[in-house]
Order: C-alpha cells, then sequence, then structure tokens
C-alpha cells in the first residue's frame, strides 16, 4: 500500500526516475540565453523550428542561402553557386551540395564577400530576425558609401547644370574623346 501511494503522490516514472528530474532535464536543454527577449521573434523562431528539418534531412546550399536572406531568389543562389560565387569550407560547390551545422559558407554576391557559419538548418524562408539567428556573420564590414559613390554626382537642389558642367561630366564619363566640343571643320 505504500508503494502505491508514493505512485499517486508522483514519486517515479516509468522509466524509474523521479518525475521532478525528468522535468529539470527538460528546462535544462533549453538555456534562457539562447532564447530571445523579443515575444515577435520568439514566435518566429518558433514556427521556424517547426518547419525546420527534421533529423535525417539534409538542406541544400542554394535553398538555405536563399532561406536566410543572403540571395533574394533559390534561382538566383543555384546560379551564384554554378558561376563558383559560393564557397563550402573553402570548396566551390554545386547547387545541390548538401550542408551541416558548423559549415562556413562564402557568398560573393554584389561586390562583397559575405563569410557566414551554418548554426541552423532551414528549408522555407523566414524573416530577417529568425534569419540572423540561423548563421554566425563572420563578413567584413561593408564599404563606406563614400568610397562607392559614382563620380560626377552633383549635390540636389543645384539647378540644372551648366553647359561647363555638361562639357566637365562628358569629359568624365569619356563621351567626348578628350576634346571640349565638336571637331573642327578646316
Amino acid at each position: 500500500m505504500a508503494v502505491e501511494d508514493d505512485e499517486q503522490r508522483g514519486g517515479d516514472t516509468a522509466e524509474g526516475q523521479p518525475a521532478d528530474a525528468a522535468s529539470a532535464g527538460q528546462a535544462a536543454e533549453t538555456p534562457a540565453a539562447e532564447q530571445p527577449v523579443d515575444p515577435k521573434i520568439a514566435d518566429a523562431v518558433a514556427a521556424a523550428e517547426a518547419a525546420g528539418v527534421q533529423n535525417g534531412e539534409s538542406v541544400r546550399v542554394d535553398s538555405w542561402i536563399w532561406a536566410v536572406r543572403l540571395v533574394k531568389t533559390r534561382s538566383m543562389g543555384a546560379t551564384a553557386c554554378k558561376g563558383g560565387h559560393v564557397r563550402v569550407n573553402g570548396q566551390n560547390v554545386k547547387p545541390s551540395h548538401t550542408l551541416r551545422i558548423g559549415d562556413e559558407v562564402r557568398v560573393r554576391h554584389e561586390n562583397r564577400e559575405r563569410i557566414v557559419v551554418v548554426k541552423r538548418l532551414i528549408r522555407k524562408r523566414v524573416g530577417a530576425p529568425v534569419a540572423a539567428q540561423c548563421y554566425v556573420d563572420n563578413s567584413p564590414p561593408p564599404p563606406p558609401r563614400e568610397a562607392v559613390a559614382p563620380a560626377g554626382i552633383r549635390d540636389r537642389g543645384t539647378g540644372r547644370p551648366t553647359k561647363r558642367d555638361r562639357r566637365d561630366m562628358e569629359r568624365l564619363r569619356g563621351l567626348m574623346g578628350g576634346g571640349a566640343g565638336r571637331p573642327r571643320e578646316h
């Protein structure tokens, strides 16, 4: 009768472990540092994990770089792989290459190289805050905007360019072949 009372109070589970230890093991598996603070992000992460990859399934590299928003479309990801712009662990890869957690992915896109380490495998495209949690970004910072600005751009609000300004811009662009105007007639 004493054994029946212990079981009714929740003393032991079927595996022989106390019920409190089983629930404590589940709490220890999810550290508080990994859980996002914002409830909207927490909901999005939960949805992404529900739609994520199950154990034993693989994810194609073109699909993953699209899902974490490194490229705009999956076909752009496949084209980048075929063109040699995607490297996994230092090797050029085909679009069908499978990724694993811990792989280093380098994507050269729009004159910039993104270097990321795979933290979570996902197959479906998710929002930007959730996508940022799927990889560790080791990319160098983007170049400053001043260094990228094209030459010959006028300040806003200065009006139409004068004839002299137009000649200078044409000379800069090389449209007139170095001369200031039309060739002279003799």
